[in-house]
């Protein structure tokens, strides 16, 4: 059978792990890929919406072509950097559209691992069609009969929820860049594009200042915060998901216009990660406090996902909250 690389399945987020009937993976903070080794000699990676990938992970397509077997092999997994003590997915991006010459060094300087996940295809078998327990089982064994190492690594896998919740409270506590736990059931074959797993991240509660608002001041629907730097500079670390009721009405007359020296004067915000639309934005008076649930996804140290907020924080000052950089 012809090797025919399909859209990737996916997860919807969950509040909490579910309980029977399902294997509990790492989530990495990486690129989704799904990896063929095709019987003519080519290696293709493919992003989650079908970016080519091939040449940006030089290094991981010359791997496949040197490590899987010829007959064909297609592989679900995450595209990982590991520099500086945590997965880096600022490394990742400085490959994408870049010189060959940029792409080469990062190679040399950050190289990447590819974590497998899922088997789909192995010496002309589809296993779309077998249950998750059947390709994890085939998967295992193709790691082993093939004796791969790095760049391949093999995605941890548990059946036992209390380890999965270990597993978050650890990685909570490191600050690696792990984001939580996929789950998966036992019997469910593999649906491309369709929404059939479960992920719940792990998240972290911490504090940083309100710079601006979408809405207006008086009636703000989510908020731009920032962090002040070591110089005293505020600097931008992301924004809310639209504001709860209980939020909005604690902002209710506590924000004040901002005055001329405002740091963000003449700054457009994304609407979106890599998105080219722009917020409405009005800047306020950078002195109101809020503590926001975050998880752990971070881009020279802001927050790559919309973070919640939680609370005004009355008892302290911006002074009080986290240095741009910090957790």
């Amino acid at each position: 059978m012809a090797l025919q690389v399909p859209e990737p399945m996916l997860a919807a987020p969950a509040a909490v792990l579910p309980t029977a009937g399902v294997a509990y993976e790492a989530k990495w903070d990486g690129y989704r890929c799904l990896l063929a080794r095709h019987t003519d000699g080519r290696a293709e990676l493919r992003s989650r919406r079908g970016t080519a990938l091939t040449v940006a992970f030089g290094d991981i397509a010359a791997a496949a072509l040197r490590d899987l077997p010829e007959d064909g092999v297609l592989l679900d997994g995450e595209l990982v950097v590991w520099h500086e003590g945590r997965l880096a997915f600022d490394r990742l991006q400085r490959r994408m559209n870049r010189t060959a010459a940029s792409v080469a060094r990062e190679i040399r300087e950050a190289p990447a691992h590819f974590v497998a996940f899922d088997l789909l295809h192995l010496a002309g078998e589809d296993l779309l069609v077998q249950p998750y327990l059947r390709r994890r089982e085939r998967l295992e064994r193709f790691f082993a009969e093939e004796g791969l190492g790095p760049p391949w690594t093999l995605c941890p896998m548990t059946f036992d929820r209390a380890e999965a919740e270990r597993w978050m409270r650890e990685w909570a506590a490191a600050d690696v860049g792990l984001e939580g736990i996929v789950a998966k059931k036992l019997n469910q074959p593999y649906r491309p594009a369709a929404r059939a797993w479960s992920k719940v991240r792990i998240r972290h509660t911490t504090e940083a200042v309100i710079g601006g608002v979408t809405g207006t001041l008086a009636r703000p629907t989510g908020v731009l915060l920032g962090r002040y730097d070591v110089s005293g500079r505020l600097r931008y670390v992301g924004r809310s998901t639209p504001l709860s009721e209980k939020a909005g009405r604690q902002l209710v007359g506590r924000l004040k216009p901002a005055a001329g020296d405002h740091p963000w004067h003449g700054r457009s915000f994304s609407a979106g990660w890599g998105s080219r639309e722009t917020l409405s934005v009005e800047l306020a008076e950078p002195d109101l406090v809020v503590e926001v649930s975050a998880d752990t996804a971070m881009d020279a140290h802001r927050w790559r996902h919309p973070v919640r907020v939680m609370r005004v924080r009355t008892d302290m000052v911006p002074q009080d909250a986290p240095l741009f950089g910090g957790k």
